[in-house]
């Protein structure tokens, strides 16, 4: 709707995790390269976390991208399944034949399948997304996919993305040998007024814009205010502001259209808009009232004199035919 108004070729603020738009803040930046090296160095397990909306599954997107060929990967990212269904889709992500339908059968083409790529140089990882809403079962049964290994390297890394509670999970006495493995930390942080404004810009080069301050200044302090340096909540509030900007044909993004985005993402309802007219315009519509006020006054002054003028007209009628009567 907006794109060719604003001279974009597409969508800057898609809430999908489109690794192109991966934003490196010095926090992306140092998370990303962690964990490259916790699945290159075969640490075991790892543990990334940051609140919702931070960029964590896009972070794991760019991960994907950046591993080699030598390095299989199974994305899990349905945390309601149990251990049997997590187990059965990483196998069907990783390729590996369907071996039996029994759980020791279904591990044992696991085993099998992580040391024949060890014996051929290569690495396996199971990505793990929301593993905060895993329960401690569950998590304790991932924990035993780790036995896989050598005496010398882990055959599976394990890689645990969630929100902040994922620590908190991990901190009860149940998990105390899962907690004991993690190889390696990493959180995300929310962005900072001046990695948002970056941010921002670099969403909007990357889909085309040769306008990189389309959002003014004071309209990315009420974005950054609005979402607390949360990169999805950043996206959504710029993407209403392309809206209501284009509604109103304004070319830059002021605080009063942010104002405007925010108060719909909250109210749900669209701000009204007072029609205003310019001083110009004004002008002559109350010069046609003037004009049109006194042409019905002289038009009601007509009547009346009309009126009056008949009455003596037919008053003196009466007269003269009163003396000529006999």
């Amino acid at each position: 709707m907006y794109l060719n108004f604003y001279g974009l070729t597409e969508k800057p603020f898609n809430p999908t995790p489109d690794p192109r738009f991966l934003y490196m803040s010095p926090g992306h930046r140092e998370a990303l390269a962690q964990l490259l090296y916790g699945v290159q160095e075969r640490k075991g397990f790892i543990v990334l976390t940051g609140q919702v909306g931070t960029g964590k599954t896009t972070l794991v997107h760019a991960l994907r991208q950046r591993l080699n060929g030598q390095t299989a990967v199974a994305f899990v990212f349905n945390s309601t399944l149990p251990f049997d269904g997590i187990l059965e889709y990483a196998l069907q992500d990783l390729g590996v034949p369907k071996a039996g339908e029994s759980r020791a059968q279904q591990l044992i083409a696991l085993n099998n399948f992580l040391v024949e790529r060890e014996r051929a140089g290569q690495n396996t990882v199971l990505i793990l997304d929301e593993a905060q809403n895993l329960d401690a079962s569950t998590l304790e049964q991932v924990r035993l996919l780790s036995n896989f290994e050598t005496p010398t390297s882990k055959l599976l890394q394990i890689v645990l993305v969630g929100q902040p509670e994922l620590k908190a999970r991990l901190q009860i006495p149940e998990l105390q040998q899962l907690r004991q493995r993690v190889g390696l930390r990493s959180q995300i942080a929310p962005l900072t007024a001046a990695e948002a404004r970056t941010y921002i810009r670099t969403r909007l080069r990357i889909a085309g814009s040769r306008d990189l301050g389309l959002f003014s200044d004071p309209a990315v302090d009420r974005i950054v205010e609005y979402s607390g340096g949360i990169p999805r909540l950043i996206n959504v509030v710029c993407d209403h502001c392309l809206l209501f900007g284009y509604a109103d044909q304004k070319r830059r993004i002021d605080r009063q259209i942010v104002g405007q985005a925010v108060e719909y993402l909250e109210e749900g309802t669209q701000p009204r808009r007072r029609p205003r007219r310019s001083r110009a315009a004004s002008g002559p519509a109350r010069a046609r009232w003037i004009v049109g006020t006194l042409a019905v006054a002289t038009a009601t002054a007509a009547v009346a004199l009309a009126l009056r003028f008949d009455t003596t007209v037919l008053g003196l009628m009466q007269s003269v035919r009163g003396l000529l009567s006999p």
